[in-house]
């Protein structure tokens, strides 16, 4: 073996051919190169087994073979099969050994210290710190909990004692009125009784007699005026009106209603300019009028506009329209009685009394009703614009879908049928869910 330190004092015997290297019985020239050399960074660490008696030599085993990864003689070690193997002597063998499990045994506690540095450092600390987190979460919903029901619970109060005043201030108003007229009835029955007396039971002479007197007492009638009816007799709902409770609610009403409304859109109010999708949820704008719908009169004649095809009565309904590929547009609701034909502004979305639209023309956007139209200095461009309708309750709002945020509100009465209406003059719109 090349690399043997020493050599067995015992007479060279023949060696048999090494099982791992050799093919038969020839000489050493016959032997093929030993393929199974290992380093000695890669050395066996599998126990070996039973030594005893070499089975070739009869000797007892004093060396290693690297190479083979197994205890030899010194006749197989230095004349024998394996003297071409890397090897070295037991002792050798075992002290590499040794080093290399202490080496092991060091990775071992390394890793055995980062396990315990992790569960005694990292693990308890999150564990304090999750305690820590949970609880200051806690306090913090509490806590701004606790703020909106103290402002909800004042703005409640306020707009109760708001609506009490108004209640009684209308009252106090009918009161005074009453009493008024129920005092000019009695000086005009009075004034009608003295006058059919003087007719039925004045002779003539007395009657010209008396005339200064009698027309005098006529004109009495002059001061009572003919009565009107005014506002002040009204009770102003605005005055329940609260901003707080607005957004509240709005807020949480986007937020809890999961699913909009299954819209679609009317063919039979298209505009000759606008195409429908086969699901009946988009319209496209077509700048040359190449549709020639059948006229009907549900048909806008003039200008770009269409209805949903549902309408609501009754309940609070909310439908979202992604405008993200149109710059000029109109969403909004409508009375069924909006006027479908003329150019003048009674069948123009937004410029009568009966439809309230959101809408956007290149870089302006305005909300409109009855023709009064606001300006709106957004922050961003909206692509998805919602529509909410509180029927019961007179709320008409639109908000921004993608940022929760409301854009602008109406509060009205809502006297009949609503469609969700829309207006398109630029590429397409389209109802989403």
């Amino acid at each position: 073996m090349s690399q043997m330190e020493s050599r067995d004092s015992e007479p060279a015997q023949p060696a048999p051919a090494c099982p791992s290297c050799c093919r038969g019985e020839e000489g050493e020239a016959s032997r093929s190169p030993c393929t199974c050399r290992r380093p000695d960074n890669q050395l066996s660490t599998s126990p070996a087994p039973d030594c005893g008696e070499c089975p070739v030599h009869r000797g007892q085993p004093g060396w290693y073979c690297l190479t083979e990864g197994r205890v030899v003689c010194a006749g197989c070690a230095i004349p024998g099969p394996c003297s071409n193997h890397m090897g070295a002597s037991i002792v050798e063998a075992a002290d590499r050994m040794r080093n290399k499990l202490v080496d092991d045994c060091e990775k071992l506690q390394l890793r055995l210290t980062a396990v315990e540095r992790f569960t005694v450092g990292t693990l308890n600390i999150k564990n304090r710190n999750v305690k820590t987190d949970a609880s200051s979460a806690r306090e913090l919903v509490i806590q701004r909990l606790n703020f909106i029901r103290e402002m909800c619970d004042s703005e409640e109060q306020r707009l109760l004692e708001v609506i009490h005043d108004e209640e009684e201030r209308v009252q106090q108003s009918i009161l005074t009125q009453n009493t008024y007229w129920m005092e000019s009835q009695q000086k005009l029955a009075d004034l009608k009784n003295y006058l059919v007396d003087i007719l039925t039971k004045m002779d003539d002479t007395v009657l010209v007699k008396h005339q200064k007197e009698i027309f005098e007492r006529a004109e009495e009638a002059e001061g009572i005026l003919e009565p009107e009816d005014s506002n002040k007799l009204n009770f102003n709902l605005a005055c329940a009106h609260s901003h707080l409770l607005s957004n509240l609610w709005a807020s949480a009403t986007m937020i809890c209603i999961p699913v909009a409304e299954d819209l679609h859109i009317d063919e039979k109010t298209l505009h000759s300019s606008l195409t429908l999708s086969e699901n009946k949820k988009g319209l496209t704008f077509v700048r040359k009028k190449i549709h020639s719908y059948s006229d009907c009169p549900e048909r806008f004649e003039h200008w770009p506009n269409a209805l949903g095809l549902e309408s609501f009565r009754t309940g609070l309904h909310t439908w979202r329209v992604d405008v993200g590929n149109s710059c000029a547009y109109k969403v909004g609701l409508a009375y069924s009685c909006l006027p479908r034909k003329g150019t003048g502004h009674e069948s123009r979305l937004g410029y009568n009394s009966s439809s309230w639209v959101f809408s956007r023309y290149n870089e302006e956007y305005t909300v409109a009703h009855d023709g009064q139209q606001k300006t709106l200095d957004l922050l961003r461009r909206p692509k998805l614009i919602g529509v909410l309708v509180d029927y019961d309750g007179g709320e008409i709002l639109f908000y921004d879908a993608d940022a929760c945020a409301i854009i602008h509100s109406y509060r009205t009465k809502l006297t009949s049928p609503v469609h969700a209406a829309f207006a398109v003059a630029d590429n397409s719109i389209t109802i989403v869910q």
